[in-house]
């Protein structure tokens, strides 16, 4: 049997990870692709770097386009990362080549849908990218090719284990933000520059992809993303009083009107939901259709093991001949921008510092008042130095309306500090 000799640029963790899979699992991985699967040629920032495989018999490039325009490689496999310079660049080239690709690159996917669903369209090369969403969790198979037959109506899900795991320890331990990001980067849970991952950027890419396949490729930048750096310990006390559990969320859903509600945000998520109970550096992707009705799986979303998984589950589908559209679809028009955020409507959740003594309350409720939001909860727990938790559940209204009111209560003299609004996601119960 002729094998699928395979071009790989980027030989870190997971690029070993694929190798050593292919290797030790290459009886089983042969008889379920049909063929066997082999690793031909490579290329890495350091040739000479001990890497604990043989790598030898490998053909050695300078560069990941070298790797790409190599005439004995039937697929490209891209563990770069980054939406632009190498890796971009051997993407384009397998696509415009006719090869199919393999990528785990989820910002290149979804920054340059547009791009790549031309290039794939026109050559008739396949793009596959099982690994760039949810590491191990087969998100892109349950989308594009276990829920097919259905019309989704949502799809997202906890997208980032650095923040799961974030926000996981906060609650458990206490302690503040600031304190577990520490601990998060001394455990290789969060990078030295944390930024990607706390500011929702790493959610928003998946979510794009996920949206892309539910419904329609959508315009990265009028995707909504707010990352996890204001949310402190208090308001996972709150959350637990009220029943809820605080996770950092990426969610798309279409709506009659044929638009997309999409956003990136931290919520608060019924304790009883099963999306609730998923911890530590877990991800999870649920997804709710008219026929398959709401779903949730959950797994690792990182690491060698599971992303070098969904790596090679890629290349076996590749090997066995079953290739689909980058979408599962045909799309012709161009990608479509999300709703704002202003025409999205909820329960929400309002945190306030305030000062501890008489009428601040009233004052609140007056603000309240005015701006039309009506209440369903109040809680407070003191805190030192004259100042006091403030903790209010509204009844569902728009974010327009939510925003203008939490503005009003900044301004007033007995409020310290910037509100903290977290939109609170009833619907995955």
């Amino acid at each position: 049997m002729k094998p699928l000799r395979i071009g790989l640029a980027g030989l870190g963790t997971v690029g070993i990870g694929v190798i050593r899979l292919l290797r030790e699992n290459a009886e089983s991985i042969t008889a379920r692709a049909g063929r066997p699967i082999e690793v031909v040629a490579v290329t890495a920032r350091d040739p000479k770097k001990d890497r604990g495989e043989d790598l030898s018999s490998l053909r050695w490039y300078s560069n990941a386009a070298e790797v790409a325009r190599d005439p004995n490689i039937d697929v490209v496999v891209e563990l770069i990362g980054g939406s632009e310079g190498a890796a971009r660049e051997m993407v384009e080239i397998g696509l415009s080549r006719g090869l199919p690709v393999v990528t785990a690159n989820k910002a290149l996917v979804a920054l340059h849908s547009e791009t790549l669903t031309k290039l794939s369209s026109e050559h008739n090369a396949p793009l596959l990218y099982e690994a760039a969403v949810a590491g191990g969790i087969p998100a892109v198979k349950l989308t594009r090719e276990g829920l097919a037959p259905d019309r989704l109506i949502s799809v997202g899900g906890i997208l980032n284990g650095t923040c799961n795991y974030i926000l996981t320890a906060m609650r458990e331990s206490g302690r503040d933000f600031s304190d577990i990001l520490s601990e998060a980067q001394e455990k290789g849970y969060a990078e030295a520059d944390p930024s990607t991952d706390i500011d929702g950027w790493d959610t928003a890419h998946k979510l794009a992809i996920l949206a892309g396949i539910a419904f329609s490729p959508i315009v990265f930048d009028s995707l909504p993303v707010l990352g996890i750096r204001d949310v402190q310990g208090i308001d996972l006390q709150f959350a637990d009083e009220l029943g809820y559990r605080i996770k950092l969320l990426g969610m798309a859903r279409s709506k009659e009107t044929g638009k997309i509600e999409a956003w990136v945000r931290p919520c608060l998520v019924p304790e009883k939901a099963p999306i609730a109970s998923v911890d530590d550096v877990f991800n999870a992707v649920t997804t709710l259709g008219t026929f398959s009705g709401p779903m949730t799986i959950s797994g690792r979303g990182a690491g060698e093991g599971p992303t070098a998984n969904a790596v090679v589950a890629d290349l076996i589908d590749i090997a066995r001949g079953n290739e689909l559209p980058i979408w599962g679809k045909k799309h012709s028009g161009p990608a479509i921008r999300c709703l704002p955020l202003t025409e999205v409507e909820s329960a929400f959740y309002i945190r306030l510092v305030v000062r501890d003594e008489s009428g601040v309350m009233a004052a609140i409720t007056s603000v309240l008042r005015d701006h039309k939001v009506s209440v369903h909860h109040v809680s407070q727990q003191d805190a030192q130095s004259g100042q006091a938790y403030v903790a209010i559940v509204t009844h569902p209204m728009s974010e327009q309306s939510i925003s203008a009111a939490t503005k009003a209560l900044a301004d007033l003299d007995v409020v310290h500090n910037e509100p903290l609004t977290l939109k609170i996601e009833d619907s995955l119960q």
